[in-house]
């Protein structure tokens, strides 16, 4: 009987413990969540649509535009991704440049916690529109590849042209890594979002943008710049780790319908990411999109847009150009 109200007085200690450290990291993820707020305020404006809140960027080049280019973030990111990499030289040939913070993610909400592309690329044309757009080149980078394909395919008569930058396409080997679906869950998701990784991810974040940029290095004050933090708040660090858990069905679903695409697709990519693999996603985006192109950069990782911008903006110039000629009849 001592023995076992030992045991019983151990138990109620440790579980004392992990209460005070699970309540010691909540408290601290709500106050870092707020203060990362305050330091990477919304840059752009809001559109109101069906299901969400769209905040997204307009750069505006310094003459009429030529047209518009709207720029959407893959997982993990915002806006501010693909603007500050591309926007100013997208800008400065003449076009529009909409930087679009995806559903969920970034300065923009959603209603629904499931947010697949299909819906999303439903809620971006509606911004887009409400903007004064009607006709769009749409660049997407990782996993906006697959939301980027929907709006070509949903919503041909918007996009005049896609630009897939080391996209996210197809179905791929190994599944979802295990801390995407335990955010993802109903119950544990939110008291691990809330609790376990804010101070987990903190430390660890200047290793995981090194992979993620590997073989190059990330940029100069990438994480000051681009605020990329905004993640780690706990509704959007579920958001992306449900994008993210729920992307394999939809490419496994969708990559049928990639032969019915009829609007012009480059693909940009690099040799060496490590993090989307280009032998799957963009060789077979390349093999399944009627007409398509493919460019690999020989040394590039996940983010080509990085790496080389200038290669990049002329990709996507090319493709606006081509919708441009042909709407003026060129």
């Amino acid at each position: 009987m001592r023995n076992a109200g030992m045991i019983q007085k151990i138990l109620f200690g440790l579980m004392g413990v992990l209460a005070t450290v699970l309540l010691a990291s909540f408290l601290f993820t709500q106050w870092k969540a707020r203060e990362i707020a305050r330091q990477h305020p919304p840059q752009g404006v809001f559109a109101d649509v069906d299901g969400a809140r769209i905040h997204y960027t307009d750069t505006k080049p310094a003459s009429e535009a030529l047209g518009t280019i709207a720029l959407i973030h893959g997982a993990s990111g915002n806006e501010a991704d693909l603007r500050l990499a591309l926007g100013e030289r997208l800008a400065a040939a003449g076009y529009r440049v909409i930087s679009i913070d995806r559903p969920g993610h970034g300065w923009s909400a959603r209603e629904e916690e499931t947010s697949t592309p299909d819906i999303q690329a439903r809620q971006i044309r509606q911004a887009l529109e409400k903007a004064g757009v009607k006709r769009a080149v749409v660049a997407g980078h990782s996993l906006a590849g697959a939301l980027t394909l929907q709006l070509a395919l949903d919503h041909a008569d918007l996009v005049e042209g896609v630009v897939l930058i080391a996209p996210v396409t197809h179905p791929w080997p190994g599944g979802v890594a295990a801390y995407y679906q335990l955010t993802a869950m109903p119950v544990a998701g939110p008291i691990f979002a809330n609790t376990v990784v804010m101070p987990l991810a903190l430390s660890i974040l200047d290793t995981s943008l090194k992979t993620v940029f590997a073989p190059q290095t990330p940029p100069k004050d990438y994480r000051a710049r681009t605020g990329v933090e905004l993640v780690l708040r706990p509704e959007t660090f579920r958001a992306n780790a449900i994008d993210v858990s729920s992307m394999y069905d939809f490419v496994n679903r969708e990559q049928a319908r990639y032969g019915r695409i009829s609007i012009p697709v480059d693909i940009v990519t690099g040799d060496r990411d490590t993090i989307v693999l280009t032998h799957i996603h963009s060789y077979g985006s390349q093999r399944d999109i009627p007409g398509s192109t493919l460019h690999v950069m020989e040394g590039v990782g996940h983010s080509p847009h990085w790496a080389k911008p200038d290669e990049v903006s002329v990709r996507i110039l090319a493709m606006a150009e081509k919708a441009n000629g042909k709407v003026a009849g060129r």
